[in-house]
């Protein structure tokens, strides 16, 4: 667990941090499937990334979960597809946090392809806190949850075209 001056310190790392953050990648060939594109799979996987970025770059890297004892398990994933990503797109995972309750959060994704105002997916991840060795839910310290802003309304529309114009 970060100390109290680790703790004022996380608080001006989230303050100076955009809300919604971005996860840049780029599709690997290894990433397509037989229909000649990103698999599925891969979009979760990007989801995953984005979270695990997010979280590092508000100061609560993997490690510093593994210190507490305590961290963020999925319980479940929702993704809307709505356009393909292939080999060499750069693509932009937008991410933010949308709620935070005692022990669980709701996390949003945006996909998009920038170069071509493209919305490849929509999606969202409901996550527990849990105490690693209990496997037992945990209620979120307030430590974490001061670094993270919600966003329940994102400053986007909703869209579901595929079309980021």
């Amino acid at each position: 667990m970060p100390e109290m001056h680790d703790q004022i310190s996380l608080i001006t790392i989230a303050r100076n941090m955009p809300a919604i953050f971005e996860y840049h990648h780029t599709v690997c060939v290894d990433e397509i499937d037989a229909l000649g594109h990103a698999n599925n799979v891969c979009y979760v996987r990007w989801m995953q990334d984005a979270a695990v970025a997010h979280s590092a770059a508000q100061g609560w890297p993997a490690e510093a979960y593994q210190r507490l004892g305590s961290g963020w398990v999925v319980r479940s994933h929702t993704i809307e597809y709505l356009q393909p990503a292939q080999a060499e797109d750069q693509i932009v995972v937008e991410t933010w946090v949308a709620t935070f309750k005692r022990v669980t959060s709701l996390r949003r994704y945006r996909i998009v392809r920038p170069a071509a105002a493209a919305l490849l997916a929509t999606a969202e991840t409901h996550w527990a806190f849990i105490n690693f060795a209990t496997g037992q839910p945990q209620r979120v310290p307030i430590e974490i949850a001061q670094v993270f802003q919600v966003v329940a309304e994102p400053p986007f529309p909703d869209r579901t075209t595929g079309s980021l114009e």
